[in-house]
């Protein structure tokens, strides 16, 4: 996975935790008691009413040279994914400006296909997207934070992983985000409190999905 922009910036060394709760004193409790902290919980966001800020994926690209070239010599650049990816991986795809999951060991996008319409606008192409913060970066390969109890000997690629199979990533939570989050950034993830949905942003446009 090449490069990173995420809320949680660990780089250099394995991390491993339990349970985390970002933009929060603890993890929530179990409803309706109240009393006791959820034990499938584990990752969690600042969940309060006001709540105005998603989850920022890690900005990838599966298209080896896209956006800029891959150089050997320094790594720097983008030469696609290496390696397995593991069903499950999730990020905004800089080749196609497209918020992508990987299941059955293939891309699946979150993001509609051109020409998208929005309301009353039509869209035939993508804003574009300035990584020139992290395009010519050398991709550190052993960044890795890693939750849950089997965290410290997790061998699963990627750059934030869950580790644990009873425990589940509770997403920031927005109340429509599409007006609510007034600069949102690509690649941007909620679950939409209104709408009862979840919500990427690609930097052009919200998508939304429900079961």
């Amino acid at each position: 996975m090449n490069k990173l922009i995420l809320t949680i910036a660990l780089f250099g060394s394995t991390v491993a935790m339990a349970q985390i709760a970002i933009g929060k004193s603890t993890i929530s409790n179990i409803q309706p008691a109240n009393t006791v902290p959820n034990p499938s919980i584990s990752l969690e966001f600042y969940d309060n009413a006001d709540n105005t800020k998603g989850l920022v994926l890690p900005w990838a690209s599966t298209v080896s040279n896209n956006p800029v070239a891959y150089n050997a010599t320094t790594e720097e650049g983008y030469r696609g994914m290496q390696g397995a990816v593991v069903d499950g991986t999730i990020i905004l795809d800089l080749s196609d400006k497209k918020v992508k999951y990987r299941r059955n060991n293939a891309w699946s996008s979150l993001t509609g296909a051109l020409p998208l319409r929005v309301g009353a606008t039509t869209y035939n192409t993508f804003n574009a997207i300035d990584s020139s913060l992290q395009d010519n970066k050398k991709e550190s390969a052993t960044a890795k934070a890693a939750i849950g109890n089997n965290g410290a000997t997790d061998t699963t690629p990627g750059i934030l992983v869950l580790t644990d199979s009873d425990k589940a990533m509770v997403l920031p939570k927005v109340a429509s985000p599409h007006l609510n989050i007034k600069n949102p950034t690509p690649g941007m993830m909620a679950y939409d409190t209104t709408k009862k949905q979840l919500a990427v942003y690609n930097g052009t446009v919200w998508s939304f999905w429900k079961p």
